[in-house]
């Protein structure tokens, strides 16, 4: 069976699949990141556990991978095989394709960005299947996103396309890690909800998930909570519709895990908002925290269909 290897490297813990060409889950496996260790280790920790999984699929399958598709948070240089920053895990400049590859028997590497391997994976073969043009969204610690065209990934000049947490929605709001004021991420991540609801109850631990039930059960605080975040969330999603008019919105990520409690309320924020602008399907991500393993699989397919069209 020809197989590639797909790893999602995380803050806390990394995915991993052997994916067929057709984008189909061969094996599943997970380990922890060991971010605690430092960086060199994490790096160790990620050549082992492709290793590990080179010698699964020649077990199983009696040959080697074809490739391999890794995908990381931070900035990464794409073409050149490089992650360049990554502030959870430490690393600069770090030649990820080369040393997997080395590990790895010299087999082709590709490397990809963490949200935007995972829009490539629902656009292909989740809830964008069959869509021409999508804007994928991540509401997680923060909010990031894809920008899907014809099955492929708009990537941008410089890497950094589909950055939507970093439109200001709320100008001279709260303060954002970029520097600016009044990004989406500080007002519609889960790490924002969490915040709000915290201060609202006076609770510290209280969080995204406990505000959502509590909207459930009609809590005044938590309704104005939630629809603060939804109005934000919603301002995004229609400066995005006037730039690129996708024909789908797909959401993901631990708040969109709150289903109708979200896309609910959102989709008729979205609405009230549009003008001109046909409206888009608002709609609920399909593969989870799969979806950038997934996509780095599909990475390592496309980079074998390139050499092989070369």
């Amino acid at each position: 069976m020809k197989h590639v290897i797909a790893l999602d490297v995380g803050g806390t813990g990394m995915k991993a699949a052997l994916v067929a060409q057709d984008g189909s889950v061969l094996y599943e496996a997970r380990r922890p990141t060991g971010r605690e260790h430092g960086t060199d280790a994490v790096v160790a920790t990620i050549l082992d556990f492709a290793a590990d999984l080179a010698q699964e699929g020649r077990t199983r399958f009696g040959a080697a991978p074809l490739a391999a598709g890794v995908a990381v948070p931070g900035t990464i240089d794409e073409k050149n095989g490089i992650a360049v920053f990554s502030a959870n895990l430490g690393w600069r400049d770090l030649p990820m394709r080369k040393l997997l590859g080395e590990r790895l028997g010299n087999i082709p590497v590709a490397l990809g960005h963490d949200v935007r391997s995972g829009g490539l994976a629902e656009g292909r073969i989740g809830a964008g299947r069959g869509v021409d043009r999508f804007l994928f969204i991540a509401l997680g610690t923060g909010i990031a996103g894809a920008i899907g065209i014809h099955g492929g990934i708009e990537a941008g000049a410089h890497g950094y396309g589909g950055e939507i947490g970093h439109v200001v929605v709320r100008p001279g709001g709260p303060q954002c890690g970029c520097g600016a004021r009044g990004c989406l991420e500080t007002l519609a991540s889960a790490s924002a909800v969490s915040r709000a609801w915290a201060e609202a109850t006076g609770d510290p631990d209280a969080d995204a998930a406990a505000c959502a039930v509590a909207v459930d059960a009609g809590d005044p605080a938590a309704l104005a909570v939630w629809q603060n975040a939804v109005d934000a969330l919603a301002d995004g999603i229609v400066l995005a519709q006037s730039l690129l008019d996708p024909s789908t919105v797909i959401v993901g990520g631990g708040l969109a895990e709150a289903g109708d409690t979200l896309f609910t309320p959102l989709r008729a924020a979205v609405t009230e908002r549009l003008t001109f602008q046909m409206p888009p399907k608002v709609v609920p991500a399909m593969l989870k925290d799969t979806a950038a393993s997934l996509g780095a699989g599909l990475l390592a397919w496309d980079l074998l269909s390139m050499e092989v069209t070369a």
